[in-house]
This record gives structure tokens, sequence and C-alpha cells, in this order.
């Protein structure tokens, strides 16, 4: 294996892409459209790592509410602070940032486009 991203499928990819560049301090480093200008790939990096996004379509639908497609788990260097930016930017806490028992600081968070996120750093 030399690569692995989650593909991320979401109604409004350009307001997406827009959100995970503000809450994460990331950069679109590739974004691809169809003739219709639904993104059809787009790359976020942010320090090193990477995703990708697309708009949903026939063949790849957006994750409807209470669905739970993938869960993303991010690990950074201060969790809260990556929090505090989701929510700044319209994500909902599901689960807050806390010390857990099993060596790790973390919480979980929902992104505006249906998408777990699990922020955490080892304690």
């Amino acid at each position: 294996m030399t690569d692995l991203y989650p593909r991320l499928v979401v109604n409004g990819a350009d307001d997406a892409l827009a959100f995970y560049s503000a809450a994460f301090g990331g950069e679109v480093t590739e974004r691809f459209a169809g003739p219709d200008g639904k993104v059809q790939h787009a790359m976020v990096a942010v320090d090193g790592v990477r995703f990708a996004v697309k708009d949903a379509d026939g063949y790849d639908p957006a994750p409807t509410p209470g669905a739970v497609p993938v869960i993303v788990a991010l690990y950074v260097d201060d969790p809260d602070a990556v929090a505090d930016r989701m929510v700044a930017h319209g994500a909902t806490v599901v689960f807050p940032v806390t010390d857990h028992e099993y060596g790790e600081r973390g919480g979980r968070l929902a992104d505006p486009f249906g998408h777990l996120w699990m922020l955490a750093r080892p304690l």
C-alpha cells in the first residue's frame, strides 16, 4: 500500500472545501469539476495529511441524517483548538474533547455535511 485517504461525498463540495480549509487550516491542492460544475474530485492537504471531497451524484450519494458512512479519525497536536475551529465554522459536538482512560484526549464532531470526525492526541 502506498497511500490511503478518505473521500467524502457531500452536497455542496465547494462549501465543504471552504469549511475544511478554514476549520482545519488546510489547503485545496486539487479541484476538478465536470461540465455541470459539480466537483468530481478535490484534494485537501493539512500538515501532510490528505483527504478528498466530491459532490454527490447518481453513483455516490451524500450521507443522510442519522447515517454513518464513515468516521474519520484525525490525530492533531491540539484537538481542543481544532474542535473550536470546527464549531466556529458550523460543526456540532457529538462527544466533547476530554481525556480518556485509554490514553488519548479526544472527541467527536459532526461537520455541516454529515461526516463524523474523531479528533485526538495521545496523552
